[in-house]
């Protein structure tokens, strides 16, 4: 018959290399945490907040002007086999005529991430109709802004969610 091993006793030594090996151990997942928050933060929404707020009683006028002239704009998302998407905006005025000769420009921004965004250039395909397309577009949700220019002025904003599969 063997022997039982007595079990080591505890000592002040076992005890200290045993709190600062876990202390060591949650410090250092707390600085791997907080360096992968830091490198991906995207940074502010606005640089200066007092700036934004000035801007924002023009930013009404602009939408009261903008819901004055009702019109009816359509956008179309339609993904592509290889990743990408392609956009469709139908533009038509208060009378249901199609609108012709505005710049449209389209731009998918990411909820979470302002890095991720891409612009999408429209060209006018016939009157009143638009189109444009992004190469790659990863799946997920999006929100679609477009702009409508007409003689250097913006006269339509719209900003929707979209999910893209």
């Amino acid at each position: 018959m063997s022997r039982a091993q007595q079990p080591r006793p505890i000592t002040g030594r076992m005890v200290l290399l045993l709190m600062v090996a876990f202390f060591g151990v949650v410090i250092g997942v707390n600085l791997v945490m907080m360096r992968l928050a830091i490198q991906t933060l995207p940074g502010t929404e606005v640089d200066s907040a007092y700036s934004a707020s000035l801007a924002y009683q023009k930013e009404i006028a602009t939408a009261h002007a903008q819901s004055a002239r009702n019109w009816k704009v359509d956008a179309h998302v339609e993904r592509s086999g290889q990743g990408g998407a392609t956009l469709r905006v139908e533009a038509r005025d208060n009378f249901g005529r199609p609108m012709s000769g505005m710049k449209f420009q389209g731009r998918f921004e990411r909820p979470t991430d302002r890095r991720a965004d891409l612009p999408v250039d429209l060209a006018e395909v016939g009157v009143g109709i638009y189109r444009g397309s992004a190469e790659t577009i990863a799946p997920g949700q999006w929100d679609l802004v477009l702009e409508g220019v007409a003689s250097g002025q913006r006269l339509f904003l719209s900003r929707n969610r979209v999910l893209l599969n």
